[in-house]
């Protein structure tokens, strides 16, 4: 049994092109298409698929407003949230209206086909982008996301500031110029939030950068 879809985007060119996409597919068929909200409520009265791809931002009312509305309905459609943007406050507004899949517009495509199944069968479903951006926002309101990260030649340089050198002679030992290990300093100190020498000493005897 194929699984019934309404597509809702206010773009059309990018409509047809997720048209063709999901009709490439032998489980899916799109029922209809909708530019704008309230062509999608009315064209899902019609139509009654199983899952409706409902972009965030349209003209008349929001994705959000639209979900819902949707999600009251007895029997209620599956929605599948598509957005151009992968924020949390997005991501997090679609959900507690009821979509069950979040998708960006950018990884729309097998991704949006994905989601299309996942959803169908009763599951949610977040793209990459989208799981991603929430993860590191959970361990950020935990306490629990590390320092951020540092690439290897800011590695290199607070190892050279930790073990004493001063910038002349760390330049010298990593054949860059001077203003250069002062470039990294300061971004490893912004990265870090730390503020002088022996805070960024301390923090690489910590991390096993440096050693006593």
């Amino acid at each position: 049994m194929r699984t019934r879809v309404l597509l809702t985007d206010d773009h059309r060119v990018l409509r047809e092109a997720l048209r063709l996409t999901l009709e490439r597919e032998p489980d899916l068929a799109v029922v209809g298409e909708a530019g704008t909200a309230r062509e999608a409520l009315d064209l899902a009265r019609i139509t009654q698929p199983d899952v409706v791809v409902l972009d965030i931002g349209l003209p008349d009312l929001s994705g959000i407003e639209v979900a819902t509305r949707l999600r009251q309905w007895q029997p209620a459609p599956r929605i599948v949230a598509l957005s151009a943007h992968a924020d949390k406050r997005f991501v997090a507004e679609m959900l507690r209206a009821g979509a069950e899949a979040y998708v960006t517009k950018s990884s729309a495509g097998s991704e949006l086909v994905q989601a299309i199944r996942t959803v169908a069968l009763g599951h949610s479903y977040l793209c990459p982008e989208v799981a991603g951006a929430m993860v590191s926002e959970v361990r950020r309101q935990n306490g629990g996301e590390g320092p951020p990260q540092l690439g290897r030649r800011e590695r290199e340089v607070l190892r050279l500031v930790a073990e004493g050198l001063r910038t002349a002679d760390i330049a010298e030992r990593l054949h860059i110029a001077p203003a250069t290990v002062e470039v990294h300093r300061r971004n490893i100190m912004r990265k870090l939030d730390l503020h002088s020498v022996a805070e960024l000493t301390r923090h690489a005897i910590r991390e096993g950068i440096v050693s006593l």
